[in-house]
Formats: structure tokens, sequence, C-alpha cells
């Protein structure tokens, strides 16, 4: 069988929504804007995922979309091809502005949200998720609700349970903020509509089409001040040690 693995990584980052949990920080700029260390986290997310193997992005932009593509660019400033997607006159969700960026997306591609930092092997979740045959592939951390509530029941390497409001039993494992999809069932996903992913997460793992990929580094986020804050000081100690950004 010829190697069908693809040759080009195409991650597609949400980053359309209005920040409300961070109060006055997203006032005057979207979340992907907000300073760490003298530049915005946009940047610092861009520069881990260039350095991961990640090759294009498609960045799916709404509240105060054109600062992040003023400041992005085409990418070249991080060696990648970076396009955007407009949520246009409504904001359209996760699943949405997804659907929304379709004819920008690579026949399997991985989904990363805009406030989200994950230190992982990105073209090795889309091999995997090619090689699965499955509509969808998530990378799970077995989280046990340290660093936020738990939300996957896991059953071999199929996610058997993917729900973000009921705790579950053996709801030991967490959506680490990345998943592999194919371009075919975000088409089929009703368009001009707002949707959410959470919930299209959960009618994959119920049809039995999602995958898991485990991942050994755990996550960071910012969309919530303690969040930030634990992120800013992630990025102060790597200063202070002069340790590089993973790469």
């Amino acid at each position: 069988m010829a190697d069908q693995r693809p040759d080009r990584i195409q991650v597609a980052i949400i980053g359309g929504g209005l920040g409300t949990r961070l109060g006055s920080r997203t006032a005057r700029h979207p979340k992907a804007m907000i300073p760490v260390r003298g530049r915005p986290f946009l940047a610092h997310q861009l520069e881990l995922m260039a350095g991961r193997g990640v090759t294009d992005v498609v960045l799916c932009v709404g509240y105060r979309g054109g600062q992040i593509e003023r400041f992005v660019g085409d990418g070249r400033g991080w060696g990648l091809n970076v396009r955007c997607s407009r949520d246009g006159s409504s904001l359209l969700g996760t699943a949405g502005a997804l659907r929304q960026a379709l004819p920008l997306l690579a026949p399997s591609f991985a989904v990363a949200y805009g406030d989200s930092y994950v230190t992982m092997d990105y073209p090795a979740l889309l091999h995997a998720h090619v090689a699965s045959g499955r509509a969808a592939t998530v990378a799970v951390y077995e989280n046990e609700d340290r660093w936020d509530r738990s939300n996957i029941v896991l059953h071999g390497d199929r996610v058997a349970v993917y729900d973000k409001h009921h705790h579950h039993p053996g709801m030991t494992w967490i959506d680490a903020g990345v998943t592999a999809l194919d371009r075919r069932w975000v088409a089929a996903l009703p368009a001009g509509r707002p949707l959410d992913l959470a919930e299209q997460f959960h009618l994959l793992a119920q049809a039995g089409e999602m995958g898991a990929h485990p991942i050994r580094e755990r996550f960071y986020e910012v969309g919530s001040p303690a969040g930030l804050a634990e992120f800013r000081r992630l990025v102060a100690a790597r200063a202070r040690t002069s340790t590089p950004a993973p790469r």
C-alpha cells in the first residue's frame, strides 16, 4: 500500500471567540494578541508549532480578527504558510468557524484552539489519524482532574465518552486541545450556523468515530486568568534559565 501520510502538516487554529473569562484584558484585543513577555500569545503558539513539525496554519478569526491578520501576515516570520478565514458578520462558534474555513483545509489536518499551548509531535498525531481510518483522532492527556476536569473515557485507542458537562466512571483523560480531522467530516457540517466542536466531538465518540492519541506533556491555556498567569510564569522561567521554546 502506498504511504498516505500527509507530507505537509496543517493546523487550523480557532481564535474567533470573545474571551469573556479574561474580562478587561480582551476589551481591545482578541485572546491571541494578549501580551506574554513582550509578545502576543499567538507568537509563542506559532513558534511552538513551527518547531514541532507544522508547515501550514489556517487562522479562523472573528472578534477583532484584523489585529491577528495584520500581526501574522503570511506567516513567513515563523517559517509557516499562514492563511486566514473570517467568521463574517456573526460569530460561528468553534465548529462553525471550521466549516467556514472549508476551502482552505487539507484532506487531513489538525484543529487547535487559539488559547492553547500544547507541546506535542503534530506530525505523529496526523500520521496516526490517517492510519486509523476514523473521522477524528484527539490528543489526550492522562489528567485525572489535575489541570482541569477530565472529560474523556478511553476504551483502548478509541474515545468511548467525550463529555465536557457530565462526569462518567473511568473519566481520567482530557482533551489536550488538538484534534486531527478529515476535511470530509467538516464538509458534512451545516454551513453558516453557530456550532460547537465539543458537541460535535461528543457525537463522534458516540458513533465510535473518535480515536485517541496519548501525549506525555501537559498542556497550557490562556483562556482564563489563572491559565494566563501560569503560562506567563512558564515563559518567565524559561527566560531565566535560557531554555528555548520546545522543538
